[in-house]
């Protein structure tokens, strides 16, 4: 659920940044479109040449030498340069319809393409939403993953960019979906008014984080309602917080947690769709009175936990932390935590999952225990894999867990 990049010296992608400068003076054409349903506009905000491309991925083998082998992989699969758009398109919340946006990665050669939509993990700053960062290094490599046959969607999701007027629905299952297919609608849309690409109908889905479960989410509404309209070939989850009821009882059982934002961020969200458990009731005075306001847009995780505490006793009431799974005062909480969780569900689609196992911001005790319930519902360990990263932690996970997931994703579109 966690965005920050990685604790690595990211002050040497300095020299990259100017390495790969972009070409921001290229001419765009706005598509015509007849009648769209979904997509309202694009604008073009840089572009990255397979020259750029390679330069970037050897120089990311000296930050990361433990994923040389990933790297020389996906710098061997570069087919062709990137332009980077902003998108907006037409969604819904609730009974509201509005607009939403996101980054869309076009690749410049001709030809035919399957779209990789990526979902990024927790962010509460509008400024690092997708399109208002396109240059936050990991949004870049995600871009530039455009460059190996797919066209790429960088989701903002509601809350951001074009729609961050509105409260971020975090970890709201219903909403998240809408909103990502909705998104995936608008670039087909987009992709079919341009003269040189087209869309192939296969559809591959990843995220990180948040990322990981809205990815699943999605999956799962994809399998369920949606088969005849999108042709998904395959999901890679990262670290995920699938079962949020687990991950409820996994925090109040510690002593310090250390992201508490992450907690007073789902809740504060609920709220704002209808729970009817009054927030005094779960979190103690001052932490009270502060989670309505502290989520507005110009804070990001580090400040909002300053605010808030790492010590569990502290942060939630006494009633809460002994009671929640058995009060029925409670009750209304753990539906909606079950409600936006996710659980192992029939598919035919090949799905990767992956967690570090020393996350203690999400236990990979969620991912163990949905793998072994997706493989005690009859799937095979060719259509379910899971790679436990070893040792790490939730932010030493998102690099790895990236690289793993587009080189899988590369294999199976090249029917390897």
């Amino acid at each position: 659920m966690h965005n920050k990049f990685l604790r690595f010296p990211f002050y040497l992608l300095l020299f990259i940044m100017i390495f790969v400068a972009c070409d921001n003076g290229l001419d765009d054409v706005e598509p015509v479109i007849s009648d769209p349903d979904f997509f309202v506009s694009s604008e073009l905000i840089t572009t990255y040449t397979e020259d750029k491309i390679d330069g970037f991925i050897n120089l990311a083998m000296l930050l990361y030498p433990d994923q040389k082998n990933k790297l020389e992989e996906l710098k061997t699969s570069i087919e062709t340069g990137v332009k980077v758009h902003k998108i907006v398109y037409n969604t819904e919340f609730g009974d509201n319809e509005l607009q939403a946006s996101g980054l869309v990665c076009l690749p410049m050669a001709a030809g035919s393409y399957p779209i990789l939509s990526y979902q990024n993990g927790t962010n509460t700053l509008h400024s690092a939403a997708p399109t208002k960062d396109p240059d936050n290094q990991l949004f870049q490599i995600l871009e530039m993953m455009g460059s190996t046959g797919f066209i790429i969607a960088l989701p903002d999701y509601l809350g951001f960019g074009e729609s961050e007027d509105m409260f971020h629905p975090y970890l709201h299952k219903e909403s998240t979906v809408q909103s990502v297919l909705d998104m995936l609608r608008a670039v087909e849309e987009m992709v079919e008014a341009e003269e040189s690409i087209e869309f192939n109908n296969n559809i591959y889905l990843s995220g990180y984080s948040q990322g990981g479960w809205a990815t699943m989410a999605v999956h799962e509404a994809i399998q369920k309602q949606y088969s005849g309209e999108f042709k998904l070939k395959a999901s890679a989850c990262g670290a995920g917080p699938y079962n949020l009821n687990t991950i409820n009882e996994y925090v109040l059982g510690r002593t310090q947690y250390p992201q508490p934002y992450f907690l007073a961020y789902i809740f504060n969200t609920y709220q704002n769709i209808g729970l009817s458990t009054a927030i005094g009731d779960v979190f103690q005075q001052p932490y009270a009175d502060r989670i309505p306001t502290i989520f507005d847009g110009t804070k990001n995780g580090s400040a909002i936990n300053s605010q808030l505490t790492e010590t569990v006793s502290d942060l939630f009431t006494a009633d809460y932390l002994n009671s929640w799974s058995s009060d029925n005062k409670f009750k209304p909480v753990s539906d909606m935590l079950e409600e936006n969780s996710i659980s192992a569900f029939n598919t035919s689609t090949p799905i990767l999952l992956t967690h570090g196992t020393a996350d203690n911001y999400v236990p990979p005790i969620v991912s163990d225990e949905l793998y072994d319930d997706f493989i005690n519902l009859g799937m095979s360990n060719n259509l379910i894999e899971y790679i436990e990263l070893d040792g790490m932690n939730h932010s030493d996970g998102i690099i790895p867990s990236g690289l793993a997931s587009i080189t899988w994703f590369i294999q199976l579109k090249n029917g390897m």
